[in-house]
């Protein structure tokens, strides 16, 4: 401020306000705690306010969407924070507000990041994977419940599960559900639970909480705990917005204590409708097969050939005759196919015969085994036989 302003200079409010944003520009920016109340986000932007946590004392937050984007935690209404601000004056409205360029919950910070880096260390064991969950039974005779003592939690799951399937039998173990002994107390009464071979799924109850509540059920020994569990197990802590470790690892995560009753125990109402309606389904296919079978066998039993099995030989017998004709008269004619073909052959064989020669007056002449061709074969005093058409002479040369 170079000019002191006076009732005959007076400053116009332009230069005010220009003056007081030059000067609240060069203030620097202040980390400070408080708890939001007031929480709205309109067109990517956040307008809140952060009140002192002692005294009634409030200031305008402002949080722009790029830094919004930066954010890796979720706010709401009623949030303990800390906020790094720096004061901006709006030249036009004349007001003062504080632009937050980071925020985070007040002293979670830390614990977030050990819970994050404990759920990625568990996630690479595979104790979340769902291979190694275990199907609940159907109707549990006895259920292992874990809960705090006359607990709305413990009220609801009981008296739910004893309307769906009044026989239903519990195995009650209280424990603390929040504060320093709860994480040992609970799976203390896990492994309890567990050891009974009377117990046939195990239930973890507790009817919500904040945040800070529910860390116990991210306690590493208590997951262990949990998912070295032979008997199947239900978590019911009844949060939604927040999923603890034990939810992750749990067989079956149930929204509600009153959830974890109707997805553990059946309806024995409905499971009685469902035998009826199965039943009578059964019945409807039964008959319905039945009576298709009886038509088919009198169906059957009315066709002619079954009625009167003389007709089938009856029919076929012309056939039959007709055949046997039919085959009579194409082996005759085989027959003497056949005997004209000897005819003509033996007729060709007699042709062709030595014999024939030997009729027309020729002889065969051998000397021994040779037969004589030519003269010149034979010497004098040489003994011949000779075949003529009808036997044989013998003689000598000469």
């Amino acid at each position: 401020m170079t000019e002191k302003p006076t009732a005959e200079t007076p400053w116009p409010v332009a230069r005010l306000s220009g003056e007081l944003k030059g000067y609240i520009d060069r203030l620097g920016s202040v980390w400070v705690e408080g708890e939001l109340t007031q929480w709205n986000l309109a067109r990517g932007v956040v307008y809140a306010k952060l009140k002192d946590l002692d005294q009634d004392v409030t200031v305008s937050l402002t949080v722009w969407s790029s830094t919004l984007q930066r954010l890796t935690e979720q706010f709401a209404q009623g949030d303990r924070v800390v906020a790094l601000v720096k004061p901006d004056y709006w030249l036009r409205g004349g007001t003062l507000s504080m632009v937050a360029s980071e925020l985070r919950h007040a002293g979670l910070g830390e614990l977030l990041a050990q819970l994050e880096r404990l759920k990625a260390a568990l996630r690479s064991e595979g104790l979340f994977d769902a291979d190694r969950k275990k199907p609940l039974p159907f109707l549990p005779q006895c259920i292992g419940l874990v809960t705090g003592k006359d607990s709305d939690a413990e009220k609801d799951v009981l008296r739910n599960a004893q309307l769906r399937w009044p026989q239903v039998a519990f195995r009650v173990r209280h424990a603390a559900v929040q504060g320093d002994r709860a994480a040992s107390e609970v799976a203390a009464a896990i492994r309890a639970l567990d050891a009974d071979p009377e117990v046939d799924v195990i239930i973890v109850a507790r009817g919500g909480g904040d945040f800070q509540n529910l860390l116990v059920f991210s306690d590493e020994q208590l997951v262990r705990t949990a998912a070295a569990c032979e008997t199947p197990l239900v978590s019911a802590i009844g949060h939604e917005a927040d999923s603890p470790l034990l939810d992750l690892v749990a067989d079956l995560r149930a929204s509600t204590p009153t959830d974890a009753a109707k997805r553990v125990v059946p309806d024995v109402a409905e499971e009685l409708a469902l035998v009826v309606q199965s039943r009578a389904r059964i019945m409807t296919r039964v008959t319905a097969l039945v009576t298709g079978e009886i038509e088919r066998l009198t169906n059957i039993r009315t066709r002619p050939v079954l009625a009167d099995p003389g007709v089938m030989v009856q029919s076929r017998a012309e056939d039959l005759i007709r055949l046997v004709d039919r085959g009579s008269q194409l082996m005759h004619l085989r027959v003497e196919r056949e005997e004209t073909a000897v005819h003509r052959l033996a007729a060709e064989l007699r042709a062709l015969s030595p014999q024939r020669t030997l009729d027309r007056g020729y002889a065969v002449v051998r000397a021994g085994d040779a037969v004589i061709r030519d003269a010149d074969e034979v010497s004098a005093g040489q003994s011949l036989r000779i075949r003529v058409a009808r036997g044989e002479l013998t003689a000598t040369a000469d």
